[in-house]
């Protein structure tokens, strides 16, 4: 029997139906943002971001799923997830090698009815580049959903690879979505996680805190080394799924004086007590990607062999031939 290849050797038959289901369901509450700052994005000038995230109108995969993740993603877990990341290598191989491994999550589950992972990559590279945006930040949205790949590898489960993103360590924030099932999670009836700083100092910066182990933090563990993107790139493939500090959960009150000065207590989002002045300019880079990640998505399928020598020449600028995975 031949030996495993690299990108066989931590790969795992999973079910690619069920994990888009739930990673659907997901993106469907996260697209009910609403549109607070000046991004100066174009091609979703005519769609309708007036939305508030509805979590309790979500379906009930939704809620089991954020149910699952919020018991489990404790900090014990999350040293763990760190040390068999760096104790592993999972996969070796190109970044348009990653894709294509990626759509096999969809591909073998039902190509037939849903568009590719690789297709909603091109969608939101694409509406970035028609924005006229840096060539950086288009090869920035090609690749940063490539941590799903995680649940190929090593994951437990979905619940460690999709959904929002939070810090664990410290009290979890009121503006988690669902925060009242933290309460089955350790951490919340610990002494020193459930304080308010945890085993944090005050301001002392999201680059010395731990974040929820999933798709974001592990895609910007396996570039940070091996890429050229500037630190705004890496910072929207980190934090484009931290909405309890990108987009606060916003209360619905009735429009007028009252909900202006809601909208303002609120804008500045959960945090800002661990934050410096670092956050506040990845704060704005994540603020100006997150549109064409949300708000991309078409039915319209996407050539994917025309595109592909564009962003392949992309892809040799800003990444070598091989990374590690």
């Amino acid at each position: 029997m031949p030996a495993p290849t690299d990108t066989q050797i931590f790969t795992q038959k999973r079910d690619g139906r069920a994990f888009d289901e739930v990673s659907d369901a997901v993106d469907e509450v996260n697209v009910q943002k609403l549109k607070l700052w000046d991004d100066e994005s174009e091609f979703d000038a005519e769609k309708d971001k007036a939305h508030f995230r509805q979590y309790q109108d979500a379906c009930d995969r939704v809620k089991i799923f954020y149910k699952e993740q919020h018991e489990k993603q404790t900090v014990a877990f999350n040293i763990q997830a760190r040390v068999n990341f760096k104790s592993r290598r999972r996969a070796r191989m190109g970044v348009w090698q990653a894709m294509e491994m990626l759509n096999t999550l969809v591909d073998e589950s039902d190509p037939d009815t849903n568009l590719s992972q690789i297709e909603h990559l091109l969608q939101t590279a694409e509406a970035i580049r028609r924005d006229g945006k840096p060539e950086w930040m288009q090869v920035t949205g090609l690749v940063h959903d490539l941590g799903k790949l995680l649940f190929l590898f090593d994951s437990e489960g979905q619940w460690d690879v999709v959904g929002d993103t939070f810090v664990v360590g410290c009290r979890f924030s009121d503006k988690i979505i669902y925060p009242e099932t933290f309460a089955a999670n350790p951490d919340s009836h610990d002494s020193i996680y459930s304080t308010e700083y945890g085993i944090y100092q005050p301001h002392c910066g999201l680059d010395n805190v731990m974040l929820s182990w999933g798709h974001d933090e592990y895609l910007y563990h396996v570039l940070k080394g091996q890429c050229s993107l500037p630190e705004e790139g890496l910072a929207m493939i980190r934090y484009h799924s931290f909405y309890p500090y990108v987009f606060p959960i916003f209360l619905r009150v009735s429009h007028g004086a009252e909900f202006l000065t809601a909208l303002r207590w609120h804008r500045e989002g959960a945090y800002s007590h661990l934050t410096n002045e670092k956050d506040k300019r990845a704060l704005t880079a994540v603020r100006a990607f997150n549109p064409y990640d949300l708000y991309s998505k078409s039915d319209e399928p996407v050539d994917v062999e025309a595109l592909r020598p564009y962003y392949e020449r992309l892809i040799a600028q800003f990444f070598p031939p091989v990374l590690d995975w």
